[in-house]
């Protein structure tokens, strides 16, 4: 475990690149990526090492970025210092090369009232969360002062929805395996925007039966002689461990992610994995043997049990397959469904469209207040996921389609057909333009939109109203505490002229 001196404040984390470079262009740590030489020359990065100027300043911090990042002035440039308080006065270093600004928070001099101890011994090294530096109620007012402002174009958000136990949360995980400098089996997660492989044993916010089967897995894996893939050698034969826990059914399933087919001795590691940890209800083999960030290869093959699990959402059943898409919190999920579904007015005559549908979570919910619901969903095996959801739950009002949501509505528009309300819950990318000039088409006099990242949401919601549309109410929602990430869900309803 790392020890922290001052009680975390000295030496706080890694160093924070900032670049003046206009954006498109490859920046700074694309430019350093596995040395990235010239022939005969040196690197951009060797360049800038060399030319590199180094002060050291006393700083206060003004304000957070929407990243959780301080805020500090220098000569007519706002920098950005990671795990600075607003407030707090501090010793910084602001190393400069060219048009690129690193900084460092080196110690913290007054620490503000919203400051405490990390209880994560990672905390500065691994990144994976970012607010763990403040207090539960400085991060619900630093989530809900962020919202407020993204979205004051539309109104003022309703008060963040926030979670009574905020750790322990995540039902899925996925840990990887690598060798350390003594030839050691080390299992943990790597550092933000690295491939720097960080050992830990334990993550707050992972379900905490799940870090404990990767940690026997650890464990196992010198006694079954199997060694950690190596991404720069190609050598090696477990790449990750993925742990899916149901918390309402309390199933579990284990997916080992491997570089070859071909696992020696699977039976009898099965078989000691099961004695090791009964709760287990299945194991999986994934083969991924590309060269790529991507977890998940295409080639599986069940090593015990079904294949899959199930667990239960706002009162329905469901099945999860290794590559479905599930919310991770559930307990906030159902929060984020409710409000969802209370935004839609549903009163049971409506036709409501699921775009983005996965595996039919919330068309499925809707369709009990609804209608009829047609959830429409580009991947093949999500639309087969929630056909069998539906058969799971008895819905008889929902069909599932595979397809582009946006050319359906258009089809449906063109065929003169109507949709009271249509869900949707695009990516961290947000809809596009062709998506939402759909939804102008067909006219709904609904749109609910669901949404992991709010500046992607306030783009798209401003095309809408531009086109016809105001919105009527914004709930966030704390779908991943200790993280910067919220969740929105907002209720879009068409103006009575432009529906006329």
């Amino acid at each position: 475990m790392n020890k922290r001196k001052n009680n975390g404040y000295k030496k706080l984390g890694k160093k924070h690149k900032q670049s003046n470079k206009p954006q498109g262009k490859k920046n700074s740590a694309q430019a350093t990526r596995k040395g990235d030489k010239s022939q005969g020359k040196y690197s951009t990065a060797n360049k800038r090492r060399r030319n590199k100027k180094t002060v050291t300043l006393e700083v206060t911090c003004t304000g957070l970025t929407n990243e959780g990042k301080g805020i500090v002035q220098w000569e007519g440039k706002q920098l950005e210092i990671e795990h600075l308080l607003p407030g707090e006065t501090a010793e910084i270093t602001v190393s400069t090369s060219g048009r690129y600004v690193d900084t460092e928070l080196k110690r913290v001099i007054t620490p503000s009232k919203d400051r405490i101890k990390p209880i994560c011994s990672y905390y500065y090294d691994c990144g994976g969360c970012q607010l763990l530096h403040m207090n539960e109620q400085a991060q619900e007012r630093f989530k809900q002062e962020t919202i407020d402002k993204l979205m004051k174009p539309f109104g003022k958000p309703a008060p963040i929805l926030t979670m009574d136990h905020p750790y322990d949360y995540r039902n899925k995980s996925h840990t990887t395996f690598g060798l350390n400098k003594e030839r050691q089996i080390i299992g943990g997660l790597y550092a933000q925007n690295s491939h720097q492989l960080i050992s830990m044993d334990r993550c707050l916010i992972h379900d905490p039966k799940a870090d404990e089967i990767w940690q026997t897995i650890k464990g196992m894996m010198k006694s079954f002689k199997i060694q950690p893939y190596n991404e720069d050698t190609g050598k090696g034969f477990l790449r990750h461990v993925l742990v899916k826990v149901g918390k309402v059914s309390g199933e579990i399933m284990v997916v080992l992610v491997v570089s070859s087919p071909i696992f020696k001795g699977q039976n009898n590691f099965v078989k000691a994995l099961r004695k090791a940890h009964p709760e287990i209800t299945t194991i999986l083999m994934n083969v991924n043997n590309r060269d790529t960030s991507m977890v998940l290869g295409n080639q599986e093959k069940v090593l015990f049990g079904k294949g899959t699990i199930t667990d239960t959402l706002c009162g329905l059943k469901f099945d999860i397959s290794a590559k479905s898409f599930y919310q991770i919190n559930p307990v906030q999920t159902e929060k984020l469904y409710a409000k969802a579904i209370e935004m839609a007015q549903l009163t049971g005559k409506e036709t409501v469209i699921d775009a983005y549908c996965g595996i039919g979570t919330i068309g499925l919910i809707a369709s009990q207040q609804a209608g009829r619901v047609i959830g429409v969903e580009l991947n093949k095996d999500a639309v087969r996921d929630a056909i069998r959801n539906s058969k799971r739950n008895g819905v008889k009002n929902a069909r599932f389609y595979q397809g582009d949501a946006g050319k359906f509505m258009v089809e449906m528009a063109a065929r003169g057909e109507k949709a009271d309300v249509v869900i949707m819950d695009p990516p961290r990318s947000g809809s596009d333009e062709a998506f939402l000039s759909s939804v102008v088409k067909l006219k709904p006099k609904r749109v609910v939109y669901v949404s992991c990242n709010p500046v992607t949401q306030v783009r798209d919601m401003k095309y809408l109203v531009r086109n016809g549309y105001e919105v009527k109410g914004i709930q966030p929602v704390d779908m991943f505490p200790q993280t910067v990430h919220v969740e929105t869900v907002a209720e879009i309803v068409l103006k009575k002229e432009a529906g006329a």
